[in-house]
């Protein structure tokens, strides 16, 4: 098995945090990962993207061509890398932000992200909405290895944050992936 991931939006939006966050629950499965992150000039309000791999084999180049699955945050996003999904692909789109039209022959999973971490009292918990809603559609990572990690990552001083990032990965996970 291997996964090739294209994680984009805008910088702000906690891209690098959800491709490492989807990197490192791999690597606790002891998986080979890449991690790639992309910055625009710009960094917060730029573009931004990440591309992640995970592999059962040794992963010959981090750089992605053709990505298995996107996570796609916005439209400048959308528009630039949906031709660089397979047909046969998944993306996952931030319908709050992006709205993917009928052209795309890949399986299309969106979903209000952005507008569901308003819902749950912090915009910045929109990415891992984004994460909860790929785990349910692609199971390459288990919830409770994604969970550790955040737990890991979460600032020992803020608890609120780690609940409010395991609230929205779970979130995630309830939408409807056709």
């Amino acid at each position: 098995m291997t996964e090739r991931i294209i994680i984009a939006g805008s910088g702000g939006q906690g891209i690098m945090l959800l491709g490492k966050v989807l990197a490192e629950g791999a690597l606790l499965e002891n998986k080979f990962v890449t991690w790639l992150p992309a910055y625009g000039p710009e960094v917060r309000g730029g573009a931004a993207h990440c591309m992640v791999t995970v592999s059962d084999d040794e992963i010959g180049s981090p750089h992605i061509d053709q990505a298995d699955s996107l996570i796609i945050m916005n439209q400048v996003s959308l528009d630039k890398f949906r031709g660089r999904l397979k047909n046969t692909g998944l993306m996952v789109v931030n319908s709050s932000l992006a709205k993917p039209d009928n052209n795309i022959k890949a399986k299309v999973s969106a979903g209000e992200f952005t507008d569901t971490a308003i819902g749950l009292g912090n915009i910045k918990v929109a990415n891992m909405v984004a994460l909860g809603s790929y785990l349910a559609a692609k199971k390459i990572v288990s919830m409770e290895n994604i969970l550790r990690v955040i737990q890991r990552m979460a600032p020992k001083d803020k608890p609120e944050l780690l609940k409010a990032n395991v609230e929205a990965l779970k979130k995630g996970m309830e939408f409807k992936n056709d």
